[in-house]
């Protein structure tokens, strides 16, 4: 890793602190940024997410993609994970701590608000960032490509079916306009920007150097995003430090929790690492726009579902820099 890279968390701590003041000292900025939106997709942070998966698609040999099938592995241990398995510890573990732990500290009606957020968090698995901490991890881009792109497919038809039911609800609005442009913004137009500039660079050696000099925007856009999302935020944050330090606890145990799982049983089961780390990090990892977009569609802009879908951006950045490093220190101890 470079120098930058290895600080990494320390930029990443003064990014939220910037952008923390920044949503103070400039909130006619702020309001700007977050008016600038399709299908509440936020487009000033999908040209920073741009920014961040681009150079990993520009890594994607689309010759190597039918060896996907010689390692089946991993593709299993992610869908088991993020469908099987994590929506239901999610809400298992809102109700645990909004209904026994913390039920002298939450009024019911806001603890209610809370499990239904932590729900639709439990249910969307990462689309974007992924490939971000898949690069930090050196793990395989086709795979990664692979994996996010079943998962993509796998959502569409199983996410309001699995949060209808544990949410008791049978009538789930679903923003389909957020989720379409979402894969598309995050994944497929990266994609094929990727391809086409392998295929005007042509030679390998010319691909391994673009990519080295694109590669810190990579980095530029994580902060960048971490810095808006915080400024965004920044009030809510320092209106209620206590309920969203409440509503992390759940979050934080959730994602080290399915990371252990998913590691665990890709390290017993022999996947190599470059794909054991990303199919981990995958159902770590949320897919934070559609979690919030569907909050607001159900509960409302101020609700506290929504307000539990946004503390779970908040939590996301520094807990998936941990697992990183996890992932990075025990590489040696795979085949």
């Amino acid at each position: 890793m470079s120098g930058f890279e290895r600080y990494l968390s320390l930029w990443i701590a003064l990014a939220m602190a910037a952008g923390i003041l920044l949503g103070a000292v400039a909130p006619a900025l702020i309001e700007a940024i977050a008016a600038a939106e399709v299908a509440r997709v936020n487009l000033v942070v999908a040209v920073l997410i741009w920014a961040m998966v681009y150079p990993m698609m520009v890594g994607v040999d689309p010759s190597s993609l039918r060896d996907v099938v010689k390692q089946p592995r991993g593709l299993a241990i992610t869908l088991v994970v993020n469908w099987l398995i994590k929506p239901f510890t999610m809400a298992a573990l809102g109700v645990v701590f909004f209904e026994v732990v913390f039920a002298d500290l939450i009024d019911p009606e806001d603890a209610q608000q809370y499990i239904a957020g932590l729900i639709l968090l439990g249910a969307a698995p990462c689309t974007a960032m992924v490939f971000v901490w898949s690069q930090l991890t050196r793990g395989d881009e086709g795979y990664t490509l692979l994996q996010v792109s079943v998962n993509d497919v796998i959502m569409v038809f199983a996410f309001a079916p699995i949060v209808a039911f544990l949410l008791g609800v049978t009538d789930i609005v679903v923003p389909w306009g957020t989720l379409v442009l979402s894969v598309v913004l995050f994944v497929a137009l990266p994609l094929a920007a990727g391809l086409l500039t392998r295929a005007r660079l042509g030679t390998a050696s010319r691909i391994a150097a673009f990519r080295d000099r694109i590669k810190p925007w990579s980095m530029v856009g994580l902060i960048a995003t971490v810095m808006i999302l915080f400024g965004l935020q920044g009030q809510v944050i320092l209106d209620g430090p206590m309920v969203i330090a409440l509503i992390a606890v759940p979050i934080v145990i959730q994602s080290y929790g399915i990371f252990a799982l998913a590691y665990a049983a890709a390290f017993v089961m022999r996947v190599p690492h470059r794909i054991a780390a990303p199919c981990a990090l995958i159902g770590t990892s949320n897919f934070f726009e559609l979690a919030v977009a569907v909050a607001i569609s159900l509960f409302g802009l101020n609700s506290g579902a929504a307000l539990a879908t946004v503390v779970g951006v908040l939590v996301e950045v520094p807990v998936m820099l941990s697992l990183v490093a996890f992932a990075n220190r025990t590489r040696t101890r795979f085949s």
